[in-house]
């Protein structure tokens, strides 16, 4: 039997078309959403704890009231060849307690002024004690060996690089802020 052909004209309903078609979730949108709410969440409560980038503007920071009730002493400064070519500085020196607190923590600023006797490079760092001197110089930080009434103890603060516009005189050292145990 011969075959006949359907010459009918064929018709297509657009809201077949619609119905066949997989529906689209809105999943991946929501979770894509949350993972970006989380990450910025953590980012703001992991900034809000930090301190200021540049304590003190422009100038230095005031002192900490404590700072009064310690004194730095027998400084000295040293440099040394870093293995990229450049040079670390070094600054040693020694810090008294004289106080009646016990001490876990302490933020200092340094401040290197140039030929005008205006700050050239300020840097804001915590102070580590040295806990060793052989083979090498080791520190760490203060939360390690907290410094109590009537003590003392050495400290090192290493700086990766210092301006070319320093004058080469001890830089000022500020204590900004203590953190009593």
């Amino acid at each position: 039997m011969p075959e006949t052909q359907d010459n009918s004209p064929i018709t297509r309903n657009p809201d077949s078309l619609t119905r066949d078609a997989e529906p689209r979730s809105l999943l991946p949108w929501i979770i894509s959403g949350a993972a970006v709410l989380l990450v910025l969440g953590v980012l703001l409560l992991a900034g809000r704890h930090r301190a200021p980038a540049n304590p003190g503007g422009a100038g230095l920071a005031p002192p900490d009231p404590y700072a009064s009730q310690l004194t730095i002493s027998h400084v000295q400064m040293s440099e040394s060849a870093n293995l990229s070519g450049g040079k670390v500085t070094y600054l040693d020196g020694e810090i008294a307690n004289h106080g009646n607190q016990t001490l876990r923590g302490m933020t200092v600023q340094v401040a290197f002024y140039n030929a005008l006797k205006q700050i050239a490079q300020k840097e804001t760092m915590p102070l580590n004690l040295i806990r060793t001197r052989e083979p090498y110089v080791d520190t760490e930080p203060m939360s390690m060996a907290p410094l109590k009434p009537g003590g003392s103890a050495e400290f090192r603060l290493i700086f990766d690089h210092v301006t070319d516009d320093w004058d080469q005189q001890y830089p000022e050292v500020r204590i900004i802020a203590v953190e009593p145990k």
